[in-house]
This record gives structure tokens, C-alpha cells and sequence, in this order.
């Protein structure tokens, strides 16, 4: 067995994301069919986070604002295909200087801005194009994981993988073997995973041949060759349960219909609904699951892939404790965002009902000072930046407030009272949707923007009405009264705790709080003197600044 320095010496960060996860589908979160023992076991161990939200209900977006600490509309990359500028510091700006080694497998949806490599010179393939690239992370194995034969690159890994173990029946078996199926029906003799009226069919690869466990395994190979030098933050991001909704056996046979818990929606939803929700709701991906049929086709196979996930990480947290390592390694689950899966009339995410916008965050810190909050439940609100925070903070770095929006989630952790924030926020580019241009907009003003607390979740497009929810007597958000005439006024006032979040001052990013106090004054200091009346009116500066070499103020 290896040897570790101790738990005070030697922190490490194992940071767990699926995708596509629904806050609600474990059964420590109350799912009464689906059975996830490794993530209620974890949950015990730790803080189950039950009102945590993403700050955009899509991929690309809401991943970069985990790994930048900042809303979407601060860091810029706002839709799936739009790079994160490199001017945004990310994780790994934050956590290397710390001692920290960030390490990726699997996912992060971050598209590298070339144009900007270009114009400032860097050679992506150097070593801070590469930490540019990947978001931060040494990339022990990328996988974005959606590889239709469009889009899949020569050499992926996984797809190396499955041909060595024999699926060559196609160039691209990552489509054509883990998420495709047999249908005699069909010509071809396969059928694509992407169409979901197959989804009870089980996947083309044997189980321990799919992602999950694949993936896993990749994870536990890096904690082998670990030398134990640096601390890490180990992100393993598994691309499931996000569609192609197609599983292996046994998982896609371990749950039926009758497991398939009833729809959250009602008809008033489709009766004068607010006009962007309708649009949401005539979207290809509402209008399957909203088909007789669809969610006891789909649900049973979404709910075996999460089971299969559970499965691979009691498989880890055992390889983990054979190694040595969990008694000195914080344990973070979460996802990027939800799935509607024919609730409120609507597929996919990309909207912010609880089910897209809402996800499950469990953090186990094994630091005995966070003893007292073992196995509890918070709902103050939370947000997806506050992951970054807390990962420096777990690691004695300082947070930067005029760079980072989140806030440490260590004083909960520590079952500490803390001052919290009221709002959480999130925000959606729907430019790439096919319907915009319905819209009448043109890309740059296609933004949605949802700001919600205990009492109210408000919704605000630009040239719609808005849409208002009372949560305490509609917790399942299905009367829309943002045009109601008695809420008007409850509408006003969300819209300026809109207003004024949006005001903040995010952008000055190049100085510090505490440069920014410093500076209070600065043109007395420098004896750059404006308004005086004569000598008598000078007050002697209360620190005379110095100048660096470079001509700044220091």
C-alpha cells in the first residue's frame, strides 16, 4: 500500500460530476424507486446541498462558470460552441499556485479561444496553451462525450479503447457500439441511440465496456501512478445519464414503467402559457416527451444509467480506501444541469423549472471539523460558483472577491453560521435555439435571466412577459403569474433584485479589494492636487506612494 502524508499535510479534492443528473433522481433525495446506496452513503459522510442551482441549465455555460467561479454573463462563454476568452482565469490559475494538481477525466465542454492564443502568440499546444485549452486541468484523459460521426475526432480515446476490445464494425464505435442498438427491423440491422423511441434496448458493448466504467477505471489508474508529491483535485466528469438515453444490459432492463414516477405537469400550463415558454415547449425534444409513451420508453433507461453510476462509485470509494487516500480527500458530487424528461411539458433543459435548473451537490470533507454537520441537509441557496471558492478555501488559498462570485461553502461545511446570500441566479443564450430568429432578436439580445429565493422564482426574457412563481403554494411551479395584475407589484420587486444583481461590479478584475482600498485617495498621494484653494487646504496624504520600475504606483 502506498504512503501518504497525513490528512493536515496532504489535501485532495475528488471532484465528481455527471451530466444531465435531475436534483431529484437519488434516493437521498427522495426518489422512491430509483436505489443509489454509494450516493446516500457519501451524503451520510457529509452535507446534502438541497437547494443548488446552476448558472445556466446547459453544458458549455454552466461547466465554465463552475471552473471560473463567475455568471456566465462575467466569464462570456454563454452557449456550447462560444470559447472561454483567455483572459478568464480558471481553476487551474487558482488551485496550481496552491500546490495543487488539477487532473481531468472525462468532460469539461470548454472550447479553447484560438483567435485570442493567436493575437497574444501562444502556441496552443505549449504548455500554457494547453492549460488554456483544457480549462485549467492536466487532461489524464478529455472526453466531451458526444461523438456523432460529424463531429468525432481521429484517435478519441475511448474509441481506441473499444476497438482494441473488438467493436470494428465502424470507424466510430462510441456511435455505433456504446450507443446504438440491434433492430432487426431496421435495414441496417443498428439503429443510433440518439432516436429515443429505442431506448429500452440495451447498448451494442458489454457492460464493463461502456463509458461509465470505463471512465472509472481511467480515474483509478491515475490514483495508481500517483507519487503522492502533490495534493490533487481529481475531476471526474462522467458524460451520463445525458442523452443518447442507451444503456447496457443489465442496467437497461433493471427498471421498468412501473419505476417511472408521474409527470410533473398539469394542462394549465399549455392553456395562454407565457410565449417563451411555449416556444420551449414546441421544441423537438418537449414534443417526443410529451408523446404517449415516451417517458416509460426513456425514464427506466435514464434511471439504470444513473444506477450504473452509483455502482463505479462504490467501486472507487473502495479502490480509494485500499489506497489510503479517503481519509485526506474532500469528496464533491455534483451535476451541470437537469433533465425536464416530460415535466411542464418539456425535454432536454435549457430552461429553469427545478428539473433543468436545479441539481444535486453532496460534499464529504473528512476534516474531523466538520464533524457536527455529518449527515445533514442544507437549503440555504447555492450556486454553482461556489465550488471554486470553496476549493481554494479547503486549501488555504484566498479568495479574490473581485474576481470570484461565489462564496466558500466551508463555513456550512463546518456547521458555522454564516451570513448567506437571498438570490440565486441563473441566465440562458438561447441564440442557437431554432427558434430565435422567431423571436424577432438578433443573437446578441437572446437572453433569458431567472433569479429565484425561498418565496419566488422569477423569469425575465427581453420583449416577453415575465414569468413569476409562487414556490410555497406552488412548489411545483405550474401557475405562471407574471401576468397576473395582483402580482405585478411581487413582479416589480424581483425585477429590480434582478436589476441590481445585474449592476454589480464584475468586470474590474485586475484589481484587488485590497489595491481598491489602498487607492482611496490616490491623487492626494501622488500630489496630483485638483481643487484646491491654496497651501492651508492640504492634508498630508496617509501613505506617500512609491513607483515600480514600470511607472506604476506601488
Amino acid at each position: 500500500m502506498k504512503e501518504f502524508a497525513p490528512v493536515t499535510a496532504r489535501k485532495n479534492i475528488l471532484f465528481i460530476m455527471c451530466d444531465q443528473l435531475r436534483y431529484d433522481y437519488l434516493s437521498c433525495a427522495g426518489h422512491k424507486t430509483l436505489d443509489t446506496p454509494n450516493i446516500d452513503a457519501l451524503a451520510a459522510r457529509g452535507v446534502r446541498f438541497s437547494n443548488t442551482y446552476v448558472q445556466s441549465p446547459i453544458c458549455g455555460p454552466s461547466r465554465a462558470s463552475f471552473l471560473t467561479g463567475r455568471y456566465i454573463s462575467s466569464h462570456g462563454a454563454t452557449g456550447n460552441f462560444l470559447p472561454l476568452r483567455v483572459s478568464e482565469k480558471n481553476i487551474g490559475d487558482y488551485l496550481k499556485p496552491l500546490g495543487v494538481r488539477p487532473v481531468l477525466v472525462g468532460k469539461t465542454h470548454i472550447i479553447p479561444d484560438r483567435d485570442g492564443m493567436a493575437r497574444l502568440g501562444i502556441d496552443p499546444e505549449s504548455e500554457i496553451g494547453v492549460h488554456l485549452s483544457q480549462g485549467g486541468f492536466e487532461p489524464y484523459e478529455r472526453d466531451d462525450g458526444v461523438h456523432p460521426d460529424t463531429m468525432v475526432k481521429p484517435g478519441l480515446a475511448y474509441n481506441e479503447y473499444l476497438k482494441s476490445k473488438g467493436y470494428t464494425d465502424h470507424s466510430n464505435p462510441w456511435h455505433w457500439s456504446a450507443n446504438s442498438v440491434e433492430d432487426g427491423d431496421n435495414e441496417a440491422g443498428v439503429r443510433s441511440g440518439f432516436f429515443n423511441d429505442i431506448a429500452d434496448k440495451p447498448a451494442r458493448v458489454a457492460e464493463e465496456d461502456s463509458e461509465t466504467p470505463y471512465m472509472t477505471r481511467r480515474a483509478m489508474q491515475f490514483l495508481d501512478e500517483d507519487d503522492g508529491e502533490k495534493p490533487w483535485l481529481l475531476h471526474l466528469s462522467y458524460i451520463k445519464p445525458h442523452w443518447p438515453y442507451i444503456a447496457p444490459e443489465p442496467y437497461n432492463s433493471m427498471y421498468s414503467a412501473d419505476d417511472v414516477q408521474p409527470v410533473v405537469r398539469s394542462d394549465q400550463e399549455r392553456e395562454d402559457p407565457n410565449p417563451f415558454a411555449e416556444l420551449m415547449q414546441n421544441r423537438v425534444s418537449a414534443r417526443t416527451f410529451s408523446r404517449d409513451g415516451a417517458r416509460e420508453t426513456v425514464i427506466p433507461t435514464y434511471m439504470g444509467l444513473i444506477k450504473q453510476i452509483d455502482d463505479q462509485l462504490g467501486v472507487l470509494f473502495a479502490h480509494m480506501e485500499k489506497l489510503g487516500v479517503l481519509d485526506n480527500t474532500m469528496i464533491v458530487f455534483t451535476s451541470d444541469h437537469g433533465d425536464y424528461l416530460g415535466d411542464h411539458w418539456m425535454g432536454d433543459k435549457e430552461y429553469f423549472h427545478d428539473p433543468s435548473v436545479k441539481i444535486p451537490l453532496i460534499i464529504a470533507d473528512p476534516d474531523p471539523a466538520c464533524d457536527a454537520s455529518r449527515g445533514t441537509v442544507q437549503d440555504k441557496p447555492v450556486e454553482a460558483i461556489d465550488l471554486l471558492p470553496t476549493f481554494i478555501d479547503y486549501n488555504g488559498g484566498a479568495i479574490p472577491r473581485n474576481i470570484l462570485e461565489g462564496r466558500s461553502l466551508m463555513p456550512l461545511l463546518r456547521g458555522e453560521q454564516t451570513e448567506w446570500r437571498e438570490f440565486a441566479i441563473s441566465e440562458y443564450d438561447y441564440s442557437q435555439q431554432s427558434f430565435s430568429p422567431k423571436t424577432s432578436r438578433p443573437p446578441i439580445e437572446c437572453r433569458v435571466y431567472m433569479i429565484a429565493n425561498d418565496k419566488w422564482k422569477y423569469i425575465h426574457a427581453a420583449g416577453f412577459p415575465p414569468v413569476l412563481f409562487d414556490r410555497e403554494n406552488d412548489p411545483d411551479e405550474f401557475t405562471d403569474l407574471g401576468r397576473s395584475p395582483e402580482h405585478a407589484d411581487q413582479c416589480a420587486v424581483m425585477h429590480r433584485a434582478l436589476a441590481d444583481w445585474s449592476l454589480q461590479y464584475r468586470q474590474r478584475v485586475t484589481v484587488s479589494e485590497e489595491r481598491a482600498t489602498e487607492m482611496i485617495g490616490l491623487e492626494d498621494k501622488l500630489g496630483v492636487l485638483i481643487g484646491y484653494w491654496d497651501e492651508d487646504d492640504i492634508v498630508a496624504p496617509a501613505k506617500a506612494p512609491s513607483f515600480s520600475g514600470t511607472g506604476e504606483t506601488t
